[in-house]
């Protein structure tokens, strides 16, 4: 089998387990189900960028959608399953509209990919990317790197103070 042939199943095989897994969370009544499915979702998104030479992103995607927010928001619906007692149904509501403002935007994506000239140059080398974007962030853009991290940090304590105010 040609390797280009083999190459483009196993790419559209992710897209469709994307695409599939992405429906599963929309449409499930179960919020567990949904949950993960979305650990799919997040799957074939890297598999995706992987396929695209965007292994920075890929790597990304797995550290901290699957790795933190995922686990964070299965934690968050099991242990308030637990301490509750809730009943974790999702409805769906408004079923037609939603289903014509999903058409109308894929109808709108649609018309401008056909509408658009794609560039058609030579393919981008296959060299990893992931070395040339640590090497900028500690060469040219440290400061907005260093400015985010502090940034974040403050967000973390401030998250604390709030919870640390809501404890006592």
């Amino acid at each position: 089998m040609d390797n280009n042939l083999l190459a483009q199943i196993v790419f559209y095989s992710f897209a469709v387990l994307t695409v599939g897994s992405a429906a599963v969370v929309v449409f499930s009544k179960s919020l567990i189900r949904s949950a993960f499915a979305l650990l799919f979702t997040f799957f074939g998104v890297a598999a995706l960028y992987a396929f695209l030479g965007a292994d920075f992103l890929a790597a990304a995607q797995m550290v901290i959608y699957v790795g933190g927010i995922l686990v964070l928001l299965l934690f968050g619906v099991m242990l308030t399953h637990k301490l509750y007692d809730l009943n974790l149904r999702s409805e769906t509501f408004q079923f037609v509209p939603a289903l014509v403002v999903a058409a109308a935007v894929f109808a709108v994506i649609v018309t401008f990919m056909l509408r658009t000239s794609w560039h058609t140059g030579p393919p981008a080398s296959d060299a990893p990317t992931t070395a040339a974007i640590g090497e900028l962030l500690m060469t040219d853009y440290i400061l907005p790197f260093e400015a985010a991290s502090i940034l974040l940090l403050v967000a973390m304590i401030g998250a604390a103070m709030i919870v640390r105010r809501r404890s006592e």
